[in-house]
């Protein structure tokens, strides 16, 4: 029935559809077509979009109102790099705060993990692959840092494509001796494996679709950090 599902609820069915490119960049955001497109009251798509503009997913133009925004190539290489500081950081608090729930979630996706790398397909590892990061994500032990680390790897999924990669099972390898760190509570060496795994991963970037022209185009950042033996 219209009016009973939350604004939250809406807000993440309008950001799956712009990740998802059923929602185009640049296109308008009508309350009302939203509304019956979701089947819920204007009111929690209002609200919605207030949200996803705070993110960077909807814009506001004068005279046409609310669109989905069109991010340039500089604000996509901007994403890469946030993610080679963001993410070593979330590994680091993890390793501080996790909990033995969120251990055993990461062990299974690891094992599972491995096993697919041998014989499994990329749509599965993929999944399995934004799992373990959405896990890890889950036991930094703080609300804003999982927000922002969420909303994070959605912008990149919105603006960017992962080709399989040719070393999935050393990428495997690399999320096993991560959450080796963490088990051991080895922040410095969480943060370390993450930002070398982070490093590795940014040759199956690939923008979705051209990109206006920013100041720089969207090269992967270079990260200097070593893994201490």
């Amino acid at each position: 029935m219209r009016g009973h599902i939350s604004a939250h609820a809406v807000c993440t069915a309008i950001r799956d559809d712009i990740v998802s490119g059923a929602l185009a960049p640049g296109s308008r955001l009508i309350e009302e077509i939203l509304a019956a497109r979701y089947g819920v009251s204007r009111v929690p798509v209002r609200e919605a979009l207030r949200t996803l503009q705070s993110e960077g997913f909807v814009t506001t133009r004068h005279h046409a109102g609310a669109c989905v925004a069109e991010p340039t190539a500089q604000e996509a290489a901007d994403l890469l790099d946030v993610r080679a500081l963001l993410e070593p950081l979330g590994a680091a608090r993890a390793a501080a705060r996790r909990s033995p729930a969120h251990l055993k979630v990461l062990r299974g996706l690891v094992r599972l993990g491995r096993e697919r790398a041998r014989h499994g397909d990329p749509g599965e590892l993929r999944q399995l692959d934004d799992w373990f990061h959405e896990t890890l994500a889950q036991a930094v032990g703080s609300p804003s840092l999982t927000a922002l680390l969420t909303q994070l790897r959605r912008k990149i999924e919105w603006m960017y494509a992962v080709e399989p990669p040719a070393r999935t099972a050393e990428a495997w390898d690399e999320h096993g001796a991560v959450l080796d760190a963490v088990a051991r509570g080895d922040a410095d060496r969480a943060r370390a494996l993450m930002a070398a795994h982070v490093e590795h991963s940014l040759p199956a970037y690939r923008l979705r679709r051209p990109l206006k022209t920013g100041v720089r185009d969207p090269k992967p950042p270079v990260n200097t950090v070593r893994v201490r033996p």
